[in-house]
């Protein structure tokens, strides 16, 4: 549904960016950004069962800092966002993870250019439908998250934009069970924002 919904909005963006595709867009940034994003990441580092997991998230990002003065590879801007989770797990011992992240993301302007790389980070906390009976099951419902991600934006015009990046995914109770398992999930990740 999400993939969908983004395919149909980047046909209306192309749409209606192709009368002026020789122009540029504006390196002012945005004050506010939505975005959904999907992530299928796979276990890591040693899990005690194989896990997939189609991660869908709703992000509001807020802008925070503008930093288009500076010179150099720093040259960007920061961004406050909060996500909210919906993850089906298509492989594992648990069945689905809901839950809610809060973090900082910091965007690499290039003068002129359409692309912008980026990095986040941030840290939260949802509900797993734990099975703690089953070896290598978590423990409890509530667990904590830590969401990590690096890509690429391509911005088709000044309030749309697409992403493309690699993302991490830790969740763990922080050891209120023991054993605690714990997942490490990695897996590529698209996006698509709408900027104001």
């Amino acid at each position: 549904m999400i993939i969908a919904l983004a395919v149909a909005m980047g046909s209306l963006a192309s749409a209606g960016t192709e009368s002026s595709a020789s122009s540029t867009v504006s390196e002012e940034p945005p004050r506010f950004d939505f975005a959904l994003e999907t992530a299928y990441l796979f276990g890591a580092v040693n899990p005690p069962a194989n896990y997939e997991i189609s991660a869908n998230f709703l992000t509001a990002r807020v802008r925070w800092g503008d930093y288009l003065e500076r010179a150099g590879f720093f040259r960007g801007y920061n961004q406050v966002y909060l996500s909210f989770l919906a993850e089906p797990i298509i492989r594992g011992i648990e069945n689905h993870y809901f839950g809610m992240n809060l973090g900082l993301r910091y965007n690499f302007v290039r003068p002129g250019s359409r692309i912008v790389p980026y990095f986040s980070g941030g840290l939260g906390l949802g509900f797993i439908d734990s099975q703690p009976e089953r070896f290598g099951g978590q423990g409890q419902d509530f667990t904590f998250n830590v969401l990590s991600a690096a890509g690429l934006s391509y911005q088709f015009s000044d309030r749309f934009s697409g992403q493309l990046g690699v993302l991490y995914q830790h969740l763990s109770n922080a050891g209120q069970t023991d054993p605690n398992p714990s997942l490490n999930l990695f897996g590529p990740q698209v996006g698509f924002t709408l900027s104001f």
